[in-house]
């Protein structure tokens, strides 16, 4: 884990002192709350006030509030609380239908973390929960996330990354993994047969935002005892319905409509 920076630290510690009280704060406040040099707080201030994460209060010389920019990131924030509650409802819906394990999952970085999940009634299901995080070529659903990112942007993630295995199945070659991706771009709908969990298999289907952006995947997670070909492709268009019933719920729209 990597050290952290003294100067953002305090960057963040001024900007949470403006949850406190009234919203606004002068550079003295600030420096007898935080008991900081009068030098530091003042090239702080200056500097979260030039990217607008603080602005000053017209009516109140020398004082400051929370700027636009930090709107900005709350907004951002709920919108991804928005897409964890749509999908938690769609989820629901999609495991109703299927009575199998559903997830909902968004990419970070190079693993995919679960924002919602809804469990198969069935005694034989898949264990797993929201929150987890696993490495994204493991899964139906990172590779979905993958498959849909810009050529550079993927290159930039995976390049001189180690492909960790979690089962004897995973994919732990670059080339592999570039090959896998790009049958997945073809089909539009990724799948994983015991490459996250030996006992395990997926399918995911993307998951697209009102400008069209693929910003997470569903995918429906089901026991090797019940997995076959036939029962593959009804959770594949499974997958797809419920996939697009959440991008239709975040504002998409198929060219189709």
């Amino acid at each position: 884990m990597g050290r952290h920076v003294p100067a953002v630290t305090r960057a963040l510690d001024i900007l949470e002192l403006f949850l406190e009280g009234d919203g606004t704060l002068s550079a003295p406040d600030i420096t007898r709350k935080l008991g900081l040099p009068r030098t530091t707080v003042h090239e702080l201030v200056t500097t979260l006030a030039a990217r607008n994460y603080l602005v000053t209060v017209p009516e109140q010389q020398g004082r400051y509030r929370l700027g636009v920019r930090t709107y900005q990131l709350g907004s951002r924030y709920a919108e991804q609380l928005d897409l964890a509650a749509e999908g938690q409802q769609v989820a629901r819906e999609v495991a109703e239908t299927c009575d199998e394990t559903v997830h909902v999952a968004v990419l970070e970085d190079t693993d995919v973390i679960y924002i919602a999940k809804v469990d198969s009634t069935h005694a034989v299901r898949m264990v797993s929960a929201a929150g987890r995080k696993l490495p994204a070529h493991c899964t139906s659903v990172g590779k979905m996330l993958l498959a849909s990112l810009p050529e550079a942007e993927l290159r930039s993630r995976i390049d001189g990354r180690e492909l960790v295995a979690m089962t004897p199945h995973s994919i732990t070659d670059p080339e592999a993994l570039q090959q896998a991706l790009a049958a997945i771009r073809t089909r539009g709908l990724a799948t994983e047969h015991r490459e996250s969990n030996p006992d395990v298999s997926c399918v995911a289907a993307p998951v697209r935002d009102s400008a069209g952006r693929v910003v997470a995947a569903l995918s429906v997670s089901v026991p090797m005892i019940r997995w076959s070909e036939q029962r593959e492709a009804e959770l594949a268009e499974l997958a797809a319905k419920g996939a697009a019933d959440l991008s239709l719920r975040l504002g998409h729209r198929s060219r189709q409509a």
